[in-house]
């Protein structure tokens, strides 16, 4: 089975600019992304999917390789499904696993539990969630409670959260699905890996990046 490492970074994010270039812990949230992949020791090859350039000599410099996909996918508009495609058609493998930088709580230990359950063969994606259990409301309507009484909140069924913090595909569906036009990131038999709520803390914003960064060295002890 080869899996393959994928780990995207866009330069134009928007809420925190160069976002994937933010420092944490003495070092760019895109490097620590791909030592991580390295430490796991599970990946045939480690991947940075980028539109700009600027990432390659920072893959390169920590043993990782450097996809360059267009341009156009690499702009606000562009969605990861068609960035995982293009790079899926480039790069034989029967898995990829996309670790995301903007997850940098998410340690060694949470991404090797996650591969176990890929090796396992039996899905053609993996999720990372975060099971919540608290009372949630949809459009004003509970969703794993009812008005009719009160539950302690350890008796709810949880609700499953996915985070994106690390995902992985079955290579042959997810292009399947995407040549007849079909959403290719739901493709298929879908398997849920749960991670911790602070391996699930995705950065979007400045205050995203300093609740991580306070939250370090509880994670990763340093």
């Amino acid at each position: 089975m080869k899996i393959l490492a994928m780990i995207p970074a866009r330069m134009g994010s928007q809420r925190l600019p160069k976002k994937n270039l933010a420092p944490i812990a003495g070092a760019p949230l895109i490097v620590h992304a791909i030592r991580k992949a390295q430490a796991a020791g599970a990946f045939d090859e480690v991947w940075v999917n980028s539109e700009h350039p600027d990432f390659a000599p920072i893959a390169e410099a920590e043993g990782a390789r450097f996809h360059r996909r267009p341009e156009e996918l690499g702009s606000n508009e562009a969605t990861s499904e068609e960035f995982v495609t293009e790079f899926l058609r480039a790069h034989d493998c029967d898995w990829v696993v996309q670790v995301h930088s903007i997850a940098p709580l998410l340690t060694v230990a949470d991404l090797r539990a996650f591969l176990e359950i890929v090796k396992r063969d039996e899905h053609d994606a993996v999720m990372s969630v975060v099971d919540e259990n608290l009372e949630c409301l949809y459009r004003g309507q509970p969703v794993n409670f009812t008005f009719a009484r009160k539950q302690n909140s350890q008796d709810l069924e949880p609700v499953r959260r996915i985070v994106w913090a690390v995902t992985a595909w079955r290579r042959a569906t997810f292009l399947e699905a995407a040549e007849r036009g079909a959403c290719a990131t739901y493709a298929g038999r879908i398997g849920l890996a749960s991670v911790g709520r602070m391996a699930g803390h995705v950065i979007k914003t400045q205050e995203d990046l300093d609740i991580a960064a306070a939250l370090w060295p509880v994670v990763h002890g340093a």
